[in-house]
């Protein structure tokens, strides 16, 4: 079946794409570069700087220095000085596999190959990366193509942010996650290789170190009923007490953080009383379970963008009749409830769900929760500080600090005065290697 066969074929197509593109890849990053900024949001959620100039050298942060300095012989200084520049982008929750189109993507199950989902992954990764997020966590995809994927961008031959992978999400059989909807010779062959679906504590512990040897770095788990699956299961929890308690624990043995789909105020409970990391969605959260999470230390990631576009897609047929059922439903709840959370307190990391509607539109996100109500300058804080932190990578990312990776970004003006300017971004550097300058993507010299 053609998911058995997608990481080798992404595996050998990067690398056939690589060789073919070697010629007009971005040129490697100079031994140093000077970024002169007009405004630095270097620390988002604090006061940032005026004039300043971020020296860059081997792909990392060396110096940040106040107002405009030159460069030595053979460096490269870049002209930012009517800029406003800020750490890279991160977004907590995409699906890089994903069309974004619901039943085309359905009908493509059954008349696509690995080699086609390979080259949506790359170009997906490529709209992700120009639109100012520098890395990601995909949140549910083949693992091997996932980590081919990862391994291939971060060797320099392919333009795409960092990514930090969960392989496929676990779920409980016949849950959000399994395989619904198909006649039985598709669903015959899907279940041979359902390696992320258990029942039962000690089954759940198997598919969560199956993940981990598919190359998952981050554990996503189904905790409740989803409205992208094509099952009339209504959106409450789907997993036992237990079963998420070793889905948690049996991640952190293996140093992985763990997160859970969640939409019934049941399941975000449960979810988060057995210790998950992060919530994702989170369409009922009631009073209870915003006190779960301010008592812990989980994040929220709302995905409002996710909501819009499984609402419109519902509207305009596009789901299956149980899935644009209870996107509908959904639509009358999530918005507020959301709201109530950002204004509670909740801790906010900034996730998309790209893959669910269009990559590349991701920055849209942070007007939906400046309209719930959180200040823009937390809105900013959500897809940098928070994310890195709840990535465990605030060492490398994040901000923009001496020793930390250089993964920075431009725009036009104040994205904390006005987040839509986040909507269009003029610069991208990731690890050194600049990939967007003046708008333009960079292309070979």
């Amino acid at each position: 079946m053609k998911r058995m066969m997608m990481g080798a074929a992404v595996a050998a197509l990067v690398a056939g794409v690589a060789w073919a593109q070697a010629p007009g890849a971005a040129p490697a990053a100079p031994a140093t570069t000077y970024i002169q900024a007009g405004a630095l949001l270097d620390k988002p959620g604090q006061k940032p700087r005026g004039h300043s100039t971020i020296v860059v050298r081997g792909g990392k942060i060396a110096e940040v220095r106040d107002g405009f300095v030159g460069g030595e012989a053979g460096s490269t200084v870049i002209d930012l000085r009517d800029k406003y520049v800020l750490p890279g982008l991160i977004d907590m929750h995409v699906h890089l596999f994903s069309t974004g189109r619901p039943l085309e993507q359905r009908l493509a199950a059954s008349s696509q190959d690995a080699e086609d989902d390979a080259f949506e992954g790359m170009r997906n990764a490529r709209r992700t990366l120009l639109a100012g997020f520098t890395t990601v966590r995909d949140l549910g995809s083949d693992g091997p193509a996932i980590t081919a994927l990862r391994d291939t961008i971060n060797s320099g031959d392919l333009p795409g942010p960092t990514i930090v992978p969960a392989a496929r999400m676990v779920s409980v059989s016949g849950g959000h996650g399994d395989v619904n909807g198909y006649n039985r010779t598709l669903t015959k062959a899907y279940m041979a290789e359902r390696d992320n679906v258990c029942d039962g504590a000690d089954d759940c512990r198997r598919a969560v170190r199956r993940q981990v040897s598919n190359g998952a770095e981050v554990i996503k788990f189904a905790a409740s009923g989803g409205v992208g699956s094509n099952v009339a299961g209504g959106l409450g929890r789907q997993m036992f007490d237990d079963e998420m308690k070793a889905i948690v624990d049996t991640a952190r043995l293996f140093g992985r953080k763990s997160t859970a789909h969640a939409h019934g105020a049941d399941g975000v409970k449960a979810a988060l009383k057995a210790g998950v990391d992060s919530i994702e969605h989170g369409s009922y959260i009631d009073e209870e379970a915003i006190q779960l999470f301010k008592s812990g230390k989980a994040y929220f990631v709302p995905t409002m963008l996710a909501f819009q576009s499984v609402v419109e897609q519902a509207k305009r047929g596009e789901r299956p009749a149980a899935s644009a059922n209870k996107a509908l439903e959904v639509e009358k709840v999530a918005n507020a409830n959301i709201s109530r959370a950002i204004k509670a307190g909740v801790r906010v990391a900034f996730g998309t769900d790209s893959g669910v509607g269009p990559h590349g539109i991701n920055a849209r996100e942070f007007k939906l929760m400046v309209d719930a109500g959180m200040a823009p300058a937390e809105a900013v804080k959500s897809a940098t500080v928070n994310a890195a932190d709840l990535l465990g990578r605030s060492a490398q990312i994040g901000t923009i600090e001496p020793g930390k990776d250089a993964d920075i970004i431009a725009v036009a003006g104040d994205p904390v005065a006005d987040v839509t300017r986040l909507q269009q971004v003029d610069f991208v550097m990731r690890r050194g290697t600049v990939h967007k300058l003046t708008g333009q993507q960079v292309l070979a010299q």
